[in-house]
C-alpha cells in the first residue's frame, strides 16, 4: 500500500491532469463526471466506460500515486465510508483517536489543515469566474442548501440581497420547490450548499434547473457531492474535525472571500443600494441609535 496521503482519489486526478496522456485525461473525465461511483467497478468495466484499454487504467492509476488497481479501489472504498458515516459513528473514530490535549486546540488544528488544504486546491480562475456570475446584474441568482447548510445559503443571501437585486434564498421545505423553479430563466445563477450525506432533493433540484438552462455553483466538500455532474463552477472545500459534525468554517472563509470580492467588483451599485437600506432601517427604527 502506498503511503497515506490527506488527498481524496478525485484530488489526485485533479492535481495530476496535466502530466496524463491524452487517453489518461479521457478516462480521468469519465472518472470525475460521477465520482466515485463511475471508479468502483472493475477494472474491464472502467475502461470500456471510458473507451480506454485496460493497461491505461493500470498506468493511471499508478501516476496518481497508487501501488496498482487494488489499491486505487481501497482508497475509494475507504472515502465512501467516511462520506456516509453519520454524527454517531463519526464521533467514535475521532473519540477513540483524539490525543490528551484541550479541545480547543484540537479544533483549531484541524481547521487550520482543513483551510491549508482547501486553499492549495482552489482555482483562482474558479473564483474569479464565480465572482463575475454574483456581479452580474444580467441575471437572477438562487440559492438553496440542505438540513445542515440551509443556514450557509441564508447567509450568502443576506449579504448579496443587500449588495445586488434579483437575488432568491430558496426556501427549506422541498415541497415549494417547484414554484422557485418556476421563476429560473436561461443565464441565472444557482448556488448550491451540499455537503456529505448529500441530500436526494438538492441532487433533484439542482439537476432540473441545470435543464432550464441555469449555471450551477456547488459548494462542497472534499469527496465531492453528486451535483458536481451539474455544475458548471465548484468549490471543493475541506470539512472534517474532532467532532460529531463537520466544520463549515472554510466554506464559510471562501464564501466571505466571495461577498468581498463582488462588493469590491460592483461597489458603485451597491453603495448606492445600502445607503437606501440604512435609510429604511432608521425609518423603521431596527437598530438602537447612541446619539
Amino acid at each position: 500500500m502506498v503511503e497515506k496521503t490527506p488527498f481524496t482519489v478525485a484530488e489526485r486526478i485533479r492535481n495530476h491532469f496535466e502530466g496524463l496522456t491524452r487517453t489518461e485525461r479521457q478516462l480521468a473525465n469519465t472518472m470525475l463526471e460521477n465520482y466515485p461511483m463511475s471508479c468502483l467497478g472493475s477494472i474491464t468495466a472502467i475502461a470500456s466506460a471510458s473507451e480506454v484499454s485496460a493497461p491505461t487504467v493500470v498506468r493511471m492509476v499508478k501516476k496518481i500515486g497508487f501501488c496498482g488497481f487494488p489499491d486505487f479501489q481501497s482508497s475509494l472504498h475507504s472515502e465512501l465510508e467516511e462520506t456516509i458515516s453519520s454524527p454517531i459513528t463519526k464521533y467514535d473514530r475521532w473519540s477513540d483517536n483524539a490525543p490528551d490535549e484541550h479541545m480547543l486546540n484540537r479544533f483549531a488544528d484541524a481547521a487550520m489543515q482543513n483551510m491549508r488544504q482547501s486553499l492549495k486546491h482552489i482555482d483562482p480562475a474558479t473564483f474569479d469566474a464565480v465572482t463575475r456570475l454574483l456581479s452580474q446584474a444580467d441575471h437572477d441568482i438562487h440559492i438553496v442548501g440542505g438540513r445542515i447548510t440551509r443556514s450557509l445559503a441564508d447567509y450568502l443571501f443576506t449579504h448579496l440581497q443587500v449588495m445586488r437585486k434579483g437575488v432568491t434564498c430558496v426556501a427549506s421545505n422541498s415541497n415549494t420547490w417547484p414554484h422557485y423553479l418556476l421563476n429560473m430563466a436561461p443565464g441565472d445563477v444557482l448556488v448550491v450548499f451540499d455537503i456529505r450525506r448529500y441530500e436526494h432533493n438538492i441532487h433533484h433540484f439542482t439537476k432540473m434547473a441545470k435543464a432550464r438552462g441555469v449555471q450551477v455553483v456547488l459548494f462542497t466538500d472534499q469527496w465531492g457531492s453528486p451535483v458536481g455532474q451539474y455544475a458548471d463552477h465548484v468549490f471543493n472545500l475541506r470539512i472534517e474535525a474532532p467532532s460529531a459534525w463537520d466544520s463549515s468554517l472554510v466554506i464559510v472563509l471562501v464564501m466571505e472571500a466571495l461577498i468581498a470580492a463582488v462588493q469590491a467588483e460592483i461597489w458603485g451599485d451597491s453603495k448606492e443600494r445600502m445607503k437606501e437600506l440604512e435609510t429604511l432601517f432608521d425609518d423603521t427604527k431596527l437598530f438602537k441609535k447612541f446619539f
